[in-house]
């Protein structure tokens, strides 16, 4: 078992002293001779190992012209190399059981994966041949068809999304031309577009040296065997030429620069100002991160008081420090209610300011954010993949792995002095960039005076010839030679899942309590469930449950909102409370030390919630903001609509948890009184995993004896029998770069006694990267960022889905690839697709409960569908069981692609009449699912 509060081991160059009682990682670094620093990090709580790869390069290395190339690289960097088969880095990962990704920022490119134990030599092979294999491998047909790939990455999460252009705003203007940070990451179309093999080929030789990287290994190792597997794997890679290091490039502005934009998207006005600070690592970071927090995030805080509780401007409003490695800047971020004029947004964000300036700090404050920030840090180092990045990442750009430890440190030294001091030297009276984005048609929102800001947006083209793309042929090379067999090595010893113990106990008042004692780190994390949620919801006031929770936040019978946020804060604790489709949660974290305080709060917000007629009407303002924004997201207007047509008006599930504008519009207080009463322990669960024994839990958590309530009757609702099947309907969404498909019927419920299998039968077609779907319309085709499939979990029926946002002018494509894909699935089906199966959920299995949230998940499966605590290796046995025929009989009985809907939403000018070729009846539906005549 692994303990944070350890003695840094064999450790190069230390930078710092440390002590017993400072929190720290252990590791041993080494640097092999062709210059790559080597992190290594011992951890045996779980059979699985994580691996990250950070190089040194990130957008601040691009020219303009040439932007987004750092971010292109790493995708092309997941293609192909030399000893591997291609299209393996992203199919076979998946396949032994782990998962794989890349990041790129502005500083850096970081590759990671976490798998089995049994795989760990296999991911070396990998990892090392995309580092130092993989250019040679590169053609002309694998760059254009990623190039697609990006520009859907682009489209889905800048050019469709309400607000996605204020980034390339803001670098436009507060960061001068050919400063590094003066383009966004992803970059501009026009440039990726006009990308060769020759860029990607000179990029690599400059930047993807070993020298210029840092590789950390994090898990189920040891250290001195692993240090020989490295030296084999990587030992060979080229050190590359020496990266010249960028020393820190802060900006000053001579004035203030104020743009506005018109967005096709949003559907709220929004303000932010940034202000440029300091680079990552300046001791000046820690004092502006707290001052982020005193001004804004809390019910304290100058900013949310005269923002959203005194002038109702808002729901909430943030401001916070963000540092890279060149510079950094302060955010304020205010989207503000309908219609509001932003200029009054600016005045009141003034005059927060003025009377943070006036008042100071709360020492009181500054106590509770830093108890926050230790519990955030066990949080933060709790998954063996976390603390490879945050070891990987301070090697690299600080050169001590260990750097965390004095990151405590000087978060925790930070004075009320330090913060007036960064407030005065970088906000106060300085100048800065503001962006008022409001919606089409509504410029009477933006401030006064502010000059448009311009972007480059793409034109919707239905034929567009290059955007055809395909796997092409294989790369024609030479072999690079090594020493070294570099062929796939085989398996290790494949490491079973082995459920942890689970404890059960009771109370005298009905609550049952499910327990996991987990001591890696000095944390517990707990949830409250509460048969019902939205099912208990009045039909025609559907939003009640989803309000209670917010409600039962603000305060209780002793405690202001502002006091019982403080008197949380202070423990260093988290409680919230949410509802959804069929339950009701109260759930939180803490120290071990605090349990029991924390718990003491639980039952004071349980038993004296507070009724605070100002907080409500707070509440269902920002509840009405938050219905209205939503009308801004294509994903989330398809799946609204989805949920719609499948359980039919009549059904609770139709309308979305939080409500619409018609259901929440006359909710009163008085309908969330009536609501709590449903708030029983009879029939509820609580779950806890952490340092915390069985006995030491039922003593603390009988201070929840006190509960009693009657259980509610949870109603029953008639599902359709699905006339609606078999047709497509279409949303009009003006403007879309893409179009968002989802495509399913309703199918089962958790407990029925196909829910396991066919679950294992998806993962073939949409489970993850290495399905099928994934495979066909973004690596073969180039169409999407990515596509999947799932079947929902709940003890009401519940839809399988197939989801994707594909490219404008694919949308008739895709569609007809899925539904051949599905049409066929089961005849298609073979043995090895069993084995496949077996083998990924399997090993998947081995890191599916590391963390303690995912013990918590497990918990409440137990709980909420009666399942023994053997449940996972029952699964296993289950899924060792499965024949080919019992995979095409689930296929069979639950896929019918005749008896499935599909949802479009997308622009009707380009794809209306190009979707009528699908063969499908069409009904044209408003984005509230309502049918157009």
């Amino acid at each position: 078992m692994i303990i944070c509060l350890l003695l840094i081991a064999s450790c190069a160059s230390k930078s710092h002293e440390t002590t017993e009682n400072d929190f720290k990682i252990n590791y041993t670094k080494f640097t092999l001779e062709n210059g790559l620093e080597v992190i290594l990090h011992e951890d045996h709580s779980d059979p699985i190992v994580a691996v990250a790869t950070m190089m040194h390069v990130g957008s601040n290395r691009e020219t303009l012209g040439k932007t987004g190339f750092a971010h292109f690289f790493e995708h092309m960097s997941f293609n192909d190399s030399e000893n591997v088969p291609v299209g393996a880095n992203r199919k076979m990962i998946p396949e032994w059981g782990g998962s794989r990704n890349g990041g790129t920022s502005n500083d850096y490119t970081v590759y990671y994966e976490v798998v089995p134990k049994d795989a760990f030599e296999k991911i070396l092979w990998i990892d090392s041949d995309r580092f130092g294999y993989m250019i040679n491998t590169v053609t002309k047909a694998a760059l254009e068809r990623e190039k697609q790939v990006v520009k859907n990455e682009k489209r889905q999460r800048v050019d469709n999304a309400a607000y996605g252009y204020t980034e390339e705003i803001k670098r436009q203007y507060l960061y001068r031309e050919g400063h590094p940070y003066n383009w966004t990451v992803i970059g501009a179309l026009p440039d990726l577009q006009a990308a060769t093999v020759e860029d990607v080929k000179s990029f690599y030789a400059k930047y993807y040296g070993a020298s210029n990287a840092s590789l950390v290994i994090a898990g189920d190792i040891d250290i001195e065997e692993t240090k020989k597997l490295v030296k084999k794997w990587f030992g060979e890679i080229p050190r590359g030429p020496q990266v010249e290091e960028m020393p820190p490039m802060p900006v000053a502005l001579s004035e203030t620069k104020s743009l506005y934009f018109e967005d096709g998207f949003a559907k709220l006005p929004e303000l932010r100002m940034t202000y440029p600070t300091v680079e990552n690592y300046n001791k000046d970071k820690y004092a502006l991160q707290i001052l982020g927090q005193l001004l804004s995030e809390s019910k304290n805080a100058p900013l949310y008081k005269v923002i959203v509780e005194e002038e109702k401007l808002a729901p909430n409003v943030s401001s916070y420090q963000y540092s890279s490695e060149l510079a950094g800047e302060f955010v304020f971020v205010v989207r503000a209610n309908d219609s509001i004029d932003l200029d009054t947004v600016k005045a009141a964000i003034d005059k927060g300011l003025n009377r943070f300036e006036s008042e100071g700090v709360n020492e009181k404050d500054l106590k509770r954010i830093k108890a926050e920030l230790e519990t955030n840090l066990y949080r933060d180092m709790s998954t063996v993949l976390n603390k490879a990045f945050q070891l990987v990442e301070d090697n690299e750009f600080k050169g001590d792995p260990s750097y965390i430890t004095q990151t405590a440190k000087l978060m925790e030294a930070v004075t009320t002095q330090d913060i007036m001091i960064v407030y005065n030297k970088y906000i106060k009276d300085k100048n800065y960039v503001m962006t008022s984005v409001v919606p089409q048609g509504q410029l009477n929102l933006a401030v006064a005076e502010a000059n448009e800001a311009k972007v480059w947006l793409e034109e919707v083209k239905q034929e567009v010839a290059n955007e055809e793309v395909s796997q092409g042929a294989e790369a024609v090379y030479k072999k690079t030679p090594s020493k070294y067999d570099r062929s796939e090595p085989e398996f290790g010893q494949l490491p079973l899942f082995k459920s942890p113990i689970v404890w059960t106990s009771s109370l005298n008042n009905g609550l049952e309590i499910y327990g996991i004692e987990n001591n890696e780190v000095p944390l517990i994390q707990f949830d409250l469930t509460i048969p019902g949620g939205h099912l208990l919801d009045p039909k025609d006031k559907s939003g009640v449950a989803n309000l209670l929770s917010d409600m039962m936040m603000e305060g209780t019978a002793n405690k202001t909102p502002a006091g019982l946020e403080e008197a949380i804060g202070l423990l260093g604790a988290n409680i919230y409370t949410y509802s959804t489709n069929e339950d009701f949660h109260i759930t939180g974290s803490c120290l071990a030390k605090n349990f029991k305080e924390t718990m003491t709060l639980v039952n004071e917000i349980i038993l004296e919630p507070r009724w605070d007629e100002k907080e409500f009407d707070r509440l269902k303002q920002a509840q009405a903001t938050n219905i209205k924004g939503r009308e801004a997201n294509p994903n989330v207007i398809a799946s609204m609509v989805y949920n719609k047509l499948l359980y039919g008006e009549e059904h609770i599930l139709s309308i979305p948890s939080s409500g619409t504008q018609e259901t929440t519009k006359d909710i009163t207080l008085k309908d969330l009184r009536k609501y709590y009463q449903n708030l029983s322990p009879q029939q509820a669960k609580f779950h806890i995993a952490g340092a915390i024994s069985k006995n030491k839990a039922k003593e603390v958590l009988g201070s929840l004896e006190n509960w009693s309530a009657e259980a509610a009757t949870i109603p029953e609702f008639q599902v359709p029998e699905n006339p609606k099947a078999n047709l497509l309907y279409f949303i009009d969404f003006p403007g879309a770069k893409q179009s968002v498909i989802q495509i399913g019927k309703l199918a089962l419920n958790r407990t029925h006694d196909f829910a396991n299998k066919l679950n294992f039968a998806n993962e073939i077609l949409g489970g993850g990267s290495s399905g099928k779907l994934f495979q066909t319309l973004r690596i073969e085709k180039g169409y999407t960022y990515g596509a999947y499939s799932e079947i929902s979990e709940s003890k009401t029926i519940a839809p399988f889905t197939i989801r994707t946002s594909v490219r404008a002018n694919a949308t008739l494509k895709s569609l007809e690839i899925i539904q051949n894909m599905v049409t066929n699935y089961a005849e298609a089906f073979s043995d090895k697709d069993v084995e496949l199966t077996k083998n990924k959920i399997l090993k998947g299995n081995t890191r599916a409960y590391e963390s303690l949230g995912a013990q918590l998940r497990m918990l409440q499966n137990i709980s909420k569908y009666n399942l023994p605590t053997s449940f996972m290796e029952d699964n296993q046995k289950e899924l060792i069981a499965m024949s080919l025929d019992d995979y095409k009989n689930a296929i069979n009985m639950f896929l019918d692609e005749k008896g499935m809907i599909y949802v479009v939403v997308g622009d009707k000018d380009t794809q209306f009449e190009e979707i009528k070729k699908f063969g499908k009846e069409i009904v044209e539906l408003d984005i509230y699912g309502n049918t157009i005549n």
